[in-house]
């Protein structure tokens, strides 16, 4: 049976990490996938003191409740594509930051955002500096056996595994991997999903469930906060190509409810929508 996780951004936002890991095993994950996004608040993760790693190894340790990846965004604030030197040098200290923090932490993946720059306009030095940073990145990682795992994103420049694999051709390391997400996979109209998950079944560290609102020619698609069941993905679809290629790595429930009025609720309907569909197709009982 597969692993099913819940990402931190789905839980309440103003709780302790012991607070949050009771809650993900309470509502029958497995894991968590922790958020290092653009603002200083999580960012400031980054600099957590011994202290501050053992309390979240303990709170580990006690539920049970792992944290397998993090979801490292910050990158969109300090891409490793930017023009700006200092940014790109910012980027660097941030991505080994993350590793040291996941080694210590036990966290097997970082999920990169597959932007080359996102707030900049993009060009072929953008591309560049981003290969570049991106090996720098990898070879740190691999020497802690962290995983960098690319997101397909909601941007053009990674939107699809087939363009994943391009970057990868220039980095052929085992320390740089794939991290789909059905709902931006699914969005791109140019998308053949069954083929994009066959090319890179044999890259793929973990599967984001998210739906979406595919792009058309006067609609610029909708990537975040969509209820489950009333976008454009077909989740049946895609869980079949999975089972058939033998995909046995987590599924990650990605979800922006932390600030609603009932988190809980949010995440249950979730669920009701999801874990039928896994169940039918064999990924849990």
């Amino acid at each position: 049976m597969s692993l099913l996780g819940i990402y931190e951004k789905a839980l309440p936002r103003n709780i302790t990490w012991l607070q949050r890991l009771k809650l993900a095993k309470k509502l029958g994950f497995n894991f968590v996938e922790m958020s290092i996004d653009e603002t200083e608040e999580r960012l400031a993760r980054l600099d957590w003191p011994k202290t501050k790693r053992k309390e979240v190894i303990e709170a580990i340790q006690l539920t049970e409740i792992k944290i397998l990846s993090i979801c490292l965004s910050g990158h969109r604030r300090f891409p490793f594509g930017s023009e700006d030197a200092a940014l790109r040098k910012k980027a660097m200290e941030i991505l080994e930051k993350a590793v040291d923090l996941a080694s210590d932490l036990g966290i097997r993946t970082i999920q990169l955002a597959g932007y080359d720059v996102y707030y900049e306009k993009k060009t072929v030095s953008s591309r560049e500096y981003f290969i570049q940073n991106l090996k720098k990145a990898v070879q740190y990682a691999s020497q802690k056996e962290v995983t960098l795992a690319i997101e397909i994103m909601d941007d053009p420049f990674i939107n699809s595994i087939t363009k994943f694999e391009k970057i990868k051709a220039q980095i052929p390391s085992p320390w740089l991997q794939v991290y789909p997400d059905l709902g931006n996979l699914s969005a791109w109209p140019e998308n053949d999903i069954s083929f994009e998950l066959e090319k890179g079944i044999g890259s793929i560290t973990g599967i984001h469930l998210k739906d979406t609102l595919a792009i058309t020619n006067d609609f610029g698609g909708k990537f975040k906060e969509v209820p489950f069941g009333s976008g454009c993905v077909d989740f049946h679809g895609c869980l079949q190509t999975l089972k058939r290629l033998n995909y046995s790595g987590p599924f990650l429930v990605e979800m922006w409810s932390e600030t609603s009025n009932d988190p809980e609720l949010e995440i249950q309907k979730a669920k009701e929508f999801l874990l039928p569909l896994l169940k039918e197709v064999g990924y849990c009982e």
